[in-house]
Order: structure tokens, then sequence, then C-alpha cells
């Protein structure tokens, strides 16, 4: 008999964002011209100035073990980052450098949690979150919100979420999926309840620099005296650098949970990657003009993006303060046929897009949102504008 596999994997579902980018692959290979916005990640080059830095490291014979939570200089100059932007007073031992943000979320949640307790996610949410607190020994307690609301955690839904329980809430602003922002004042009712039931809060800031318009990036740790002491705050440099495949990642945390989590990443991966660090500390302390340029054209793709939903008919989306992001509203669209294809819910509606005109989106149902649809743009605007085609296509089409 082949060995087993545990409950624990045998009951994690995999990553519908990387299952639906494979299959968009595959019907590439096949020959097909395939428009994907599945996967969250710049289409832009990592810029010039940090890929030199990593060879640079590379030369001085920074390619040996570090430190497990990271090189002192990065780690001093994220908390110096900290200090500068967001007034937050951390010292570089707060700071875990990690093996991208989905680690850092890891390790978080594994320090945290004991069996059965309760982290609260607001949904939609990301399609790792549920299964990394599964993976820690937590249970997930899902908490629906509402377009209407912007896809935002009120206080009385999470008042009403609270049990004994419950140990953590889990917050994402601006928002994968649905791109939508919480303002400060919003952030501080939230907060007050966390005080209220002492809980601790994983603020994933993942998406920090990409915000558009009048909209505001507020650190969640900023908005009531004392929360640096029960917050742990993720980010990294893979979205507003495009070094998602650099795969470094950090957390600021209180003392005690900065060092549980240090212990935890020693045991599992020993360190990030030596050279990915030194090309991190590059992009934190180098120039930002390329930040801006990057948001100037995600800035554009966000507005055609949103005049495309608009005039298409029975799509709606929430407003898209920040990230890249469109969650789209296509309840009007099932329970029909697409070419004779029956098509009753959102990850049956995403297959026969992708196989009757070949753009690639994620089911709602993924991020615990039936009857919406993930598109991402970060893509060029002739993907975009090729792609928008299609799906006006795909919504014209005979029954």
């Amino acid at each position: 008999m082949p060995p087993t596999i545990s409950r624990l994997i045998q009951a994690l579902e995999p990553s519908a964002t990387l299952a639906m980018a494979a299959k968009a692959r595959e019907l590439k290979a096949s020959g097909r011209t395939i428009y994907d916005f599945s996967v969250g990640e710049p289409d832009f080059n990592t810029p010039a100035h940090i890929c030199e830095a990593a060879i640079a490291a590379m030369r001085e014979g920074h390619t040996h073990y570090t430190a497990s939570s990271g090189v002192i200089e990065l780690r001093t100059a994220i908390a110096n980052r900290y200090r500068q932007v967001h007034g937050l007073e951390y010292s570089p031992l707060q700071v875990i450098v990690s093996n991208g943000a989905k680690h850092s979320l890891h390790n978080a949640f594994t320090v945290l949690c004991d069996p059965g307790d309760e982290v609260i996610i607001p949904a939609p949410y990301w399609v790792s979150y549920a299964e990394l607190v599964k993976l820690a020994s937590g249970k997930p307690v899902i908490v629906p919100t509402s377009e209407a609301e912007d896809f935002k955690l009120t206080p009385a839904r999470f008042k009403a979420a609270i049990t004994p329980k419950t140990k953590v809430l889990l917050l994402c602003s601006p928002s994968n999926p649905t791109g939508s922002m919480y303002s400060k004042d919003e952030l501080a009712a939230l907060a007050d309840i966390v005080i209220e039931h002492n809980l601790t809060v994983i603020s994933d800031e993942i998406y920090e620099r990409l915000v558009y318009g009048n909209h505001k990036f507020t650190s969640f740790a900023t908005v009531r005296p004392g929360l640096v002491d029960r917050v742990i705050t993720i980010n990294g440099v893979s979205k507003a650098y495009a070094m998602t495949g650099w795969r470094i990642g950090w957390s600021l945390a209180p003392p005690n949970i900065a060092k549980a989590m240090d212990s935890l990443q020693s045991q599992e991966t020993t360190n990030a990657s030596s050279v990915s660090q030194y090309a991190a500390l590059a992009a934190i302390e180098g120039p930002q003009n390329c930040v801006d340029e990057m948001l100037v054209e995600f800035a554009k793709r966000r507005e055609y993006v949103q005049k495309r939903i608009a005039s298409l008919p029975k799509l709606s989306t929430c407003e898209m303060g920040g990230a890249f992001y469109a969650f789209i509203n296509i309840q009007a669209h099932l329970g029909r046929t697409y070419n004779g294809a029956a098509v009753n819910n959102s990850a049956e509606w995403c297959l026969q897009l992708l196989s009757q005109q070949g753009v690639a989106t994620v089911q709602g149902s993924a991020f615990g949102a039936e009857g919406y649809i993930r598109m991402s743009f970060a893509t060029s605007m002739a993907n975009i504008q090729h792609g928008f085609d299609k799906i006006e296509a795909f919504l014209n089409s005979p029954a």
C-alpha cells in the first residue's frame, strides 16, 4: 500500500487562482490566444537598480545563510520606513523577514493559534487565508460582507461574530480580491472592538503602495494608541516593486510574537534568500519613482476597467480604492446557457468564459462570495481591452 496522506492535507483546498492560471497556460501551450486575468502579479519587470543590487550582493559574497529573521540591514530599513511613513516605532528585532508575505501569514497564524482558536475573516477574502488558518489548527470564521458596503466589515457584523474562542481578526486593506479600502475612521471603529475583547489583529497591508484617487492608506496599528502591542502587520516587496518571484515578505509584531516567529522560521526555512534580501533592501532604500510609474499605469487600467464594467449589461463592482483587482457581480448572468453550455455558478461561468472566449478569471466562490468573479488588471491595456471585448461577446452568446 502507498503511504497515506494526512487528513489535514487531504482537507486542504488548492489555490483557485493558481489552478486557473495553470489551465490558462495549458491552453496557451496548445496554441490558443488567452487573455489571463487570473493571477495578481504585476506585468512590469523588477526595476533595474534592484536587479543590479542582487548582482552586486552575489559578487560581494552575500550567498550564504543569514540570521533566520533576516539580515540586520534589511530589518533596520523596514523599521525605519515604518517610523518615517507611519510614525510607528519598531525595533529591528520586531521585524521578521520571510519567504514572501504568504509565509509571513503562515508564521503569524502558527504562533498564535491553538486548536480551535477562531480567526475572524471578512468575506470576500484572499483564497489562502482560510487554508492557512486551518494548517495552523485554527478555525476560520467567515463573516460575509456586501457589495453595498464595499465589502467592508462593519462593527455590528464584527461584534456578532465574536465568541469566547475568538483570538484573531484578519483584515486586508486595500483588499484582495475586491480592491476596497477601509478609511481611518472605519478601522478605528473596528479597533475599539478589538481592544474591548482583547483580540489580536493580523493586518495584511501588501497593497499599501497601490492606492488610487482620493483614497488614503492607513496602517491599522496607527489608529489607536497601544495597538502596536496587539497588531501583526504583514507586508513585502512583491506587489509594489514587481518582485513576486524574489519571495521577500515581512512581519512587524510585538516582541514575544516576533521571537516566536523567528524560532518557527529557523526550523522551517532557516532564512529567506540572502540575495533576494539585498534586492529588497535596494527596493526600500533606493529611488521610489519606479513605484510611482507603475501606479500611474495601474490607475489608467483601473479607470478603463471601471468604464467597461459599467458599460456592460447587469454587471457591477464596488469602489476599487487600491490593489489591482475588479470583483465583478455576475449574478444576473447565471442560470442560463452559453452556446449550449449550462452555467449555474461562478466556477462554471469562469470555465466557460475561458473555454469559449479564452479569458481567464477566478470564480468568486473561491473567495467566499458566490456570484462574483475576480479579474486582475495587472496586465497590459491591450490585453484588458481585448479581454473585455471577449467578455462582452460571451455575455451576448446565444443560448
